[in-house]
């Protein structure tokens, strides 16, 4: 190009942006437009702007502008430490930013839970990694522990940027005082900084430390400093805070963690160097990579379903083989709303689907720890012989709740409540999820054995003794109980599974005439007294004749109703409609009951349920092999609730009208839901409360049914 018309070659303006010259570059830097994706409304970031890292002990949210806005810890049912996502002032955080930037982008290592955030500047891009260290599966674990720490490492990719870094923890829900101190580091060989930042509460004693990394540049003069002022906030105790400049290939690691309370010689306790620190990071990166490859999926969404596949596995609580319905509590399903709930325990509906997401997958040894559990809880059973709906990670059956009324709760939405009220709920669909997760596990994963065929047999007569009791069924209402046909559904499956899984294995059933005679009496009570015969469709309730419910969707998806029998086929169509002519469909998002018109017991509003949007999906696609209108809906609709995932490909729980992401996130249920209408997808092309399960599940099937569409 010729210097005479004022361009130049793109490799010539190293440091000045083309064509643009003329400005100067202060004027240009002014008229650069802010694309930064971390705008608080009133000091909250979105939902969907949070990404997650976890060690399969516990989890924290990381927001796109590198704020750690919530941990429990050590566990995902222990008291918060941060938790500015539900009070802005009194949450606590930990956060690691540039003081200005333009734009920034946030993204995991390439198969794995290893989060990036960057910040983007004309004068530099810093770049923060988030993970928990996770031991590599083939690693003795006597010599190299799993060392349960928070690690932050800031890094400058080009340019010199300056930092802020903040640590204000607030212990136990924000309720506990702490002291802060600044304590001399003990071995300054191996440390950077002369000073580690100590906080102690009452019942826990944590510590932030860093190690720097430099090349032929001196390290970055980091001074901790301690902010009294933190109580004006009305935090509980001070935090620390700390500006230091960074240049080009400068490296700083920041650690929280539990203070060891043994003091000799641990390796639990190892000398922080660098050498060490590389080592977590390689054995966390090969450990997720490792995991992940053993994948069997290789469908058109894979990269989708992979991320579903490892925001299961960051749920799963390795210890006792339990996956939580969310790692989060009191985020609301409304803002403003009081439908704010703790997700942070083991749903058997919930974790019953996992186990056929991660046999779909190809991941056997997480379905057997969890068939573990399930046999713990079988031999724990109630005096009358039910099971709970949910059970903490340990199993524990009591889950008392409680409000906390000195968190404003997100954006205002209180109350905030941990525990969950809803363990002693009669919901007695969870007899049909268990069961066809022992089903398919006997299947695909391992033979079931005596003693569990033993517990199945407790169950499916506790099944046939109370199935015609009301209940809460599976949306956990707390109103009036009724005759839900969600519930009728699933103990028809509990029965007919166990009859399955008697033949398949040739198991004693002494049983087996009453529970026959119970299936086919349960399958003509739906048949009759579900069925809307003037609305076409079936209803919500025997009690509910003219109530729609997004539940239903689920007959075709057991094997209860064919996907093309005309009663299925006009309630897809009346589920279809908006809720202002008595549908449940808006956006092509789905709620699971019509709230114009149906009592639950709580008042207020809430988004569309992602589970119920990926089981119209799941449904349509099963339909769409023998009719294609139904396939190509399906496939539109489950593009388009893709996109409404975040940037990361994490599921909320629910999605507004708006399009804003709402309640517990990522969502389990959300996730299983799209891996199951994906495979289900596939499959028929060529002719397709949790989250993330159905989102798997749907992936599977729609994949399934376009695969078999095309050949």
């Amino acid at each position: 190009m010729s210097s005479d018309h004022g361009l130049r070659y793109a490799a010539d303006t190293h440091h000045q942006p083309v064509g643009l010259e003329d400005k100067g570059g202060k004027q240009w830097r002014k008229d650069v437009e802010n694309t930064h994706c971390n705008i608080r409304t009133r000091g909250y970031l979105p939902i969907e702007n949070y990404g997650i890292v976890g060690n399969l002990h516990t989890i924290a949210l990381c927001g796109t502008d590198g704020s750690m806005d919530f941990c429990c810890y050590p566990e995902f049912d222990s008291p918060s430490v941060f938790a500015r996502i539900l009070d802005k002032d009194k949450g606590g955080h930990f956060s690691i930013a540039p003081d200005a930037h333009v734009s920034n982008k946030q993204q995991y290592m390439p198969k794995s839970n290893v989060l990036v955030t960057r910040f983007l500047s004309d004068e530099g891009v810093a770049e923060v990694i988030d993970y928990m260290h996770r031991p590599e599966s083939n690693q003795r674990l006597s010599s190299k522990p799993l060392l349960p720490w928070i690690i932050r490492r800031v890094s400058i990719v080009r340019g010199s940027v300056r930092i802020k870094m903040e640590c204000y923890p607030a212990f136990n829900y924000a309720m506990d005082e702490h002291t802060t101190k600044l304590q001399p580091h003990d071995d300054e060989r191996y440390f950077t900084c002369k000073e580690r930042v100590e906080f102690e509460s009452k019942k826990l004693k944590m510590d932030l430390r860093f190690i720097c990394k430099t090349s032929d540049m001196p390290k970055p003069d980091i001074e901790l400093k301690i902010d009294e002022t933190s109580g004006k906030r009305g935090l509980k105790g001070p935090g620390v805070y700390s500006e230091f400049e960074m240049h080009e290939t400068q490296e700083v690691y920041f650690i929280f963690r539990e203070v060891p309370q043994y003091t000799g010689p641990n390796v639990r306790d190892p000398p922080l160097t660098m050498s060490l620190m590389s080592a977590l990071f390689r054995q966390t990166v090969r450990y997720w990579q490792k995991w992940i490859d053993q994948m069997s999926y290789r469908g058109r969404w894979r990269e989708n379903v992979m991320r579903s596949a490892m925001t299961l596995k960051l749920l799963t609580y390795e210890p006792t083989g339990a996956v939580v319905a969310a790692p989060t509590f009191g985020i609301p399903e409304a803002i403003g709303g009081a439908r704010n709930w703790d997700y942070r325990y083991l749903w058997v509906r919930d974790s019953a689907f996992t186990i056929y997401a991660f046999l779909r997958l190809g991941f056997t040894e997480e379905a057997a720890q969890f068939m573990k559990f399930v046999e713990a809880r079988c031999n724990d059973l109630n005096p009358d012989g039910s099971l709970n709906i949910m059970y903490s990670i340990h199993g524990e059956k009591r889950l008392d709740e409680i409000e906390l009324n000195h968190l404003d709760g997100y954006r205002s939405s209180r109350p905030v409540r941990i525990g969950n009220g809803a363990y002693d709920h009669l919901q007695l669909d969870i007899y049909g999820e268990l069961l066809d997760g022992i089903y398919l596990y006997n299947k695909y994963g391992a033979p079931v054995s005596y003693d569990m065929w033993c517990a199945v047999r407790k169950l499916v007569n506790y099944v046939c003794a109370n199935y015609d009791l009301p209940d809460m069924s599976i949306w956990e209402v707390r109103g009036k109980k009724q005759n839900f046909t969600y519930s009728r559904v699933m103990c028809w499956v509990a029965v007919d599974r166990a009859l399955r899984l008697a033949d398949k294995r040739m198991f004693p059933c002494p049983d087996r005439p009453k529970w026959m005679a119970t299936r086919d009496a349960i399958y003509e009570e739906i048949q009759t007294k579900c069925w809307n015969p003037k609305l076409k469709m079936y209803t919500q309730s025997i009690e509910s004749p003219d109530a729609v419910d997004a539940s239903c969707l689920i007959m075709p998806l057991v094997f209860f109703s064919s996907p093309v029998d005309p009663r299925m086929l006009s309630t897809i169509e009346r589920i279809l409609r908006p809720p202002e002519k008595g549908g449940l469909l808006a956006n092509n998002l789905v709620f699971r009951y019509n709230f114009l018109t149906t009592d639950d017991g709580l008042g207020g509003l809430e988004g569309a349920f992602s589970m119920c949007t990926f089981w119209l999906v799941e449904a349509m696609a099963r339909a769409g092999k023998y009719d294609r209108k139904y396939l190509t809906k399906a496939v539109l609709m489950f593009e388009e609730m893709m996109s409404y995932s975040n940037h990361l490909g994490l599921f909320s729980e629910e999605v507004a009208r708006s399009g804003e992401a709402l309640g517990n996130s990522p969502q389990a249920f959300s996730h299983l839901s799209f891996i199951s209408g994906k495979l289900c997808c596939l499959v028929s092309f060529a002719i397709s409360y949790n989250s993330i399960f159905f989102c798997y599940i749907a992936a599977f099937n729609l994949d399934r049914v376009l695969g078999s569409c095309s050949s």
